[in-house]
């Protein structure tokens, strides 16, 4: 059984770049995988290994002051759902490039799970999902506005530019774990919005403690790893990635004429070039010659939201 641990935690740290090679390190000699994101904003990411390793991870992790009161969400796998481990230094943990929105020193109201649905079914409140719209598209909760945005830099237009009229009214944001909503309250309540939510461990909490029948989550959730979806209960879902475009494919979608596993699907059939379709053949012959071998192939994952 292979454990998953996601999480977050904005904090300062003037000292990234040694926090970066101490991790990468531990990471490495504890044989996980994964995405860990590192700034001098704080740190980001999904990583995945025994149960042994995510436990030695996460108590030498905690064993820096700065991330003492750090959570994450745990789920589980049968196999690794990473095909490498990444630990980047990045400018931002989640990308907005407005530093003034700064969740360290300002940030909306936190709800509990066990408070969400009563929040969200007041006739009065505004639902937004602050996700990316391939995020959005494949489930979200009842009522929920879609911004339609393609990346998380987006949001701060798409505020300014339908919802400014409202700042007066409550506004209840979502997003997968959490971290894109401190960023996106931060800047709300900047813009002078008065009452501002998020959900507080993002839909991966919402999932994991709401029992399904009390549910008003529908579809499945997005994740930035090769099980590319979970459901209630955090159990694997029905998605799929193309691998030509990246996008989510429910297994209707699979059944289209255009979609050919591992090179293209009805997103991306008529956009992709000559040479990425040879690619694509490429890799999904090296793919099926490592399953025959009983080896793990080397590909890419989306890595973490953005």
């Amino acid at each position: 059984m292979i454990v998953i641990a996601a999480l977050y935690q904005f904090t300062d740290l003037p000292d990234v770049t040694e926090v970066h090679a101490k991790l990468k390190n531990l990471c490495t000699d504890l044989k996980m995988k994964g995405v860990l994101l590192l700034a001098p904003e704080g740190i980001n990411g999904t990583v995945a290994g025994t149960r042994e390793a995510i436990d030695t991870f996460l108590a030498t992790l905690k064993s820096d002051q700065r991330f003492a009161g750090i959570a994450h969400k745990e789920s589980y796998a049968d196999e690794m759902p990473f095909y490498r481990l990444k630990v980047r230094l990045k400018k931002e943990i989640v990308t907005l490039r407005m530093p003034e929105a700064n969740p360290s020193k300002m940030v909306g109201t936190y709800v509990e799970p066990k408070d969400w649905n009563a929040l969200i079914s007041d006739p009065d409140v505004i639902l937004v999902d602050t996700r990316n719209d391939y995020e959005v598209k494949i489930g979200a909760f009842k009522n929920t506005i879609n911004p339609e945005i393609d990346v998380f830099v987006d949001f701060p237009n798409y505020v300014r530019e339908n919802l400014s009229e409202f700042k007066h009214k409550k506004i209840v944001t979502f997003c997968t774990g959490g971290i894109r909503c401190e960023k996106a309250t931060a800047f709300m309540k900047l813009e002078g919005f008065e009452e501002v939510y998020h959900l507080k461990g993002g839909i991966l909490k919402y999932l994991e403690e709401i029992p399904q029948e009390e549910s008003l989550w529908e579809g499945e959730c997005f994740v930035f790893d090769q099980r590319v979806s979970v459901g209630h209960g955090l159990t694997q879902g029905d998605y799929k990635p193309c691998y030509g475009c990246r996008m989510p494919l429910s297994p209707e979608e699979r059944l289209s004429p255009h979609y050919i596993e591992g090179i293209q699907c009805h997103h991306c059939h008529d956009k992709l070039s000559e040479k990425s379709i040879r690619g694509n053949y490429e890799r999904q012959r090296q793919i099926l010659l490592a399953h025959k071998q009983q080896k793990q192939h080397i590909g890419a994952t989306r890595g973490s939201p953005q």
